[in-house]
């Protein structure tokens, strides 16, 4: 009997479940090639491209939608069994909530250990093939990577502003490029025309302008302002600044979003050994310090040549100490530096977990919420659930934050989430019984 009903009930959250997961990727979609279609619409790129970059860019978006279908279907489902009275059937059996939950959160448990598998074998593949497409695209069209009306920053100590672009012949207008690459000058280079292309080797970018002016004031007192026409000028940029590498093909996996839990967590330990041997040469220069010190602590002697040895002594332990100092400055900052790399790799690492997790979290959330919403309608089960699915979004958002800044554990951090959502999830489920299931099964 409590088979058949098991089934009955995974059954009832298949349908749901499917239609909010491709509704959910079908939204995301739309929203990511809103957002970058004008980047690639009328650019010259082919529409089998575009449909496969779309296609990879939509591995991220599986590891969010799932969860949040999961959320949709068991309040969906949980409010139509309230909706149809088979809850309360079932209460009369004599059957509990617990265990009407138990395939679900079983499937639950299921789904979350295939997303796992998904977040950490096919999601970081996608990304690196993704982001080896958008530097191939780049290549052929080196204006691909500057906005129209906007700031780009691709260039490193540059910022550059075109008004509009042509794509047939190449041609940029309206050229603004501020230069921050010098301390002891700052410049401004405004082109009424030009161009950018890559050297043959795809080492450069060279950046080709007419009819502008460049504008250059010292720094930092703003003195020697100087103002210079030219009718053709060039400046000449590394092409690693755009993050365009020979070939795409042999690019090395970098960044959080590229590599698997254990890349992350190998990582994680390298910066962790890199922290204790910082650690362990500021103790050893500690002692030697210390002992240094205790050897040059010797009482000045009144005879002159005694104390002029002793105040050369002095001098000579005082700048020991300042090149100790020094040294010691070097190495704090380097475990500064080395912790908040290892802060961010290790939230990435936990972050592929318990976002997995979450498939199985809310199924405690979701049971509870649609036996109280007491409707079965997408409407409903969707406003619930994107609620919920919000104030998850948001805890696991600033606890990223928080880990990467080293305020709290990154582990502790990347679950919290996860810890709130479970808690309420369960606080629901024990209350909801003890007010309307009276049973013991």
């Amino acid at each position: 009997m409590l088979k058949i009903i098991d089934r009955y009930i995974l059954k009832s959250h298949v349908g749901p479940f499917l239609f909010a997961f491709v509704t959910l990727i079908f939204v995301l979609i739309l929203q990511f090639f809103s957002t970058f279609a004008d980047r690639f619409i009328g650019k010259g790129i082919g529409f089998s491209t575009i449909l496969e970059l779309i296609v990879l860019q939509s591995a991220w978006m599986v590891g969010l939608a799932a969860p949040m279908a999961v959320l949709v279907a068991v309040v969906m489902a949980f409010g139509s069994l309230t909706t149809t009275s088979e809850m309360t059937v079932f209460r009369a059996s004599g059957i509990s909530l617990y265990r009407l939950m138990v395939p679900v959160l079983c499937a639950g448990l299921f789904l979350s250990v295939l997303v796992e598998r998904f977040n950490n074998i096919v999601l970081p593949k996608a990304n690196y093939y993704a982001t080896s497409m958008m530097v191939d695209i780049a290549r052929s069209k080196p204006a691909f990577g500057l906005k129209e009306n906007a700031f780009s920053t691709l260039v490193d100590g540059y910022s550059i502003f075109i008004r509009n672009s042509d794509e047939r012949s190449k041609e940029l207008r309206g050229i603004v490029l501020y230069d921050d690459s010098r301390t002891n000058y700052k410049s401004v280079v405004t082109a009424e025309k030009g161009r950018i292309d890559f050297t043959p080797d795809c080492q450069y970018l060279v950046m080709t302008l007419y009819n502008g002016e460049i504008h250059q004031v010292r720094q930092p007192d703003h003195k020697n302002y100087r103002n210079m026409s030219f009718a053709k000028e060039c400046f000449v940029f590394e092409s690693s600044g755009f993050g365009f590498v020979r070939s795409s093909g042999s690019r090395i996996r970098s960044g959080d979003t590229e590599l698997s839990a254990n890349e992350l967590h190998l990582i994680g330990n390298e910066f962790m050994q890199r922290i204790e041997a910082s650690r362990q040469r500021i103790h050893t220069s500690l002692e030697n310090m210390e002992s240094r010190m205790a050897h040059h602590r010797a009482d000045v002697h009144r005879t002159r040549a005694e104390a002029f040895r002793s105040s050369k002594a002095i001098a000579r332990a005082g700048g020991y100490v300042d090149r100790q100092l020094t040294q010691l400055d070097a190495e704090l900052a380097s475990i500064a530096s080395n912790q908040s790399m290892y802060n961010r790799y290790m939230a990435a690492y936990h972050k592929k977990y318990a976002l997995s997790l979450a498939c199985f979290v809310f199924v405690l959330v979701g049971a509870p919420l649609g036996v109280l919403a007491r409707r079965g309608g997408f409407g409903v089960g969707a406003a619930i659930s994107l609620l919920f699915f919000v104030l998850y979004w948001a805890l696991m958002i600033a606890g990223e934050k928080i880990a990467e800044r080293g305020l709290l554990d990154p582990m502790f951090s990347m679950w919290l989430a996860n810890i709130v959502m479970a808690s309420i999830g369960i606080w629901l489920v024990v209350s909801l019984t003890r007010a309307v299931f009276n049973t013991s099964r």
